[in-house]
């Protein structure tokens, strides 16, 4: 289905079919990293589940560190139904990567679906699903923005474009290792700590964000900070369902989904009010704030 909707995007004839098409492609994406969460959990054993996790998800810092940029590259130079082509090339070898060396065991043969489902019914894996939703949409009222960011902010050229993306990219790099290592270690650390260090970053880019210098720093920080948070969304999850581990897997990418949207969204908002390219940290910032507080207040008695 990824293949099928990044190659059907590729000849899309108008915007309305480009949308389905993307819809198409982007819909797996959960149902991937659900199962892809389960895999490597059972590759690094009891224990080690946000070592796990961080893992998987360093394949998706990887694609920011190379891919975004790769892809605004040759969008700029052949053409946005080129770029789709060469994501066609790349899913191949990921697939083919599968095929090789996907472990094949009965432990991962799944469970019931009933059984996963029956962790919907608990109010905790909601909120917990909130708090990653509100919490992390900020990465994304930045990311989203980073191309005004560089050319309209900073006043500078837009072949700088790809630069700050792979500076984005390889701070999240950063901040996945360390997520996952903390998450293994401590309960609530990495999520507090990330949350609250973006929130510090967010306010200096939009104070001071307009400093080419600054703007490139904070992006690294951005990126290291909300992505050390991620892990222990997912450890928290799979606590919260242990019965339901690949649902949980795929929840915690629905959130992150989720976030996408809503930080595209809070910052879409500010710009059209006329507020500048920056002022779209400050819906980050209010988001990410609504996601701590959620957080410390839910699960206060466990802190």
């Amino acid at each position: 289905m990824f293949l099928t909707g990044n190659g059907l995007s590729a000849v899309a004839p108008n915007i309305t079919l480009l949308i389905v098409f993307r819809f198409l492609a982007g819909s797996v994406q959960g149902v991937f990293f659900g199962a892809g969460a389960v895999v490597a959990a059972y590759v690094y054993g009891p224990g080690r589940g946000g070592k796990a996790f961080a893992t998987v998800m360093s394949g998706l810092t990887v694609a920011t560190i190379v891919g975004s940029p790769l892809g605004t590259f040759v969008g700029q130079h052949a053409g946005w139904r080129a770029m789709y082509w060469t994501v066609v090339a790349l899913g191949l070898l990921a697939g083919i990567a599968l095929v090789t060396w996907l472990p094949r065991t009965e432990d991962l043969h799944g469970g019931s679906v009933t059984d996963e489902l029956r962790a919907l019914r608990r109010g905790t894996v909601w909120l917990m699903v909130a708090v990653a939703a509100l919490g992390i949409s900020s990465i994304f009222a930045v990311y989203t923005f980073i191309g005004p960011f560089v050319t309209d902010a900073a006043h500078r050229d837009a072949s700088l474009i790809p630069i700050a993306l792979a500076v984005f990219g390889v701070g999240m790099a950063a901040g996945n290792q360390l997520g996952g290592r903390l998450a293994d270690r401590y309960a609530h650390r990495g999520l507090i700590g990330g949350y609250g260090g973006v929130l510090v970053l967010l306010a200096l880019i939009g104070v001071a964000g307009d400093n080419l210098l600054i703007l490139l720093s904070c992006l690294f920080g951005v990126g290291a900070t909300m992505m050390a948070a991620i892990p222990t969304i997912q450890v928290r999850l799979t606590g919260l369902a242990p019965d339901a581990p690949t649902l949980v897997g795929a929840l915690n990418l629905a959130a992150l989904n989720l976030a996408n949207a809503l930080g595209a969204i809070g910052g879409a908002l500010t710009v059209d009010a006329g507020w500048g390219p920056l002022s779209t940290v400050w819906a980050g910032f209010a988001l990410t704030t609504s996601g701590l507080l959620l957080y410390t207040a839910t699960f206060s008695r466990r802190l």
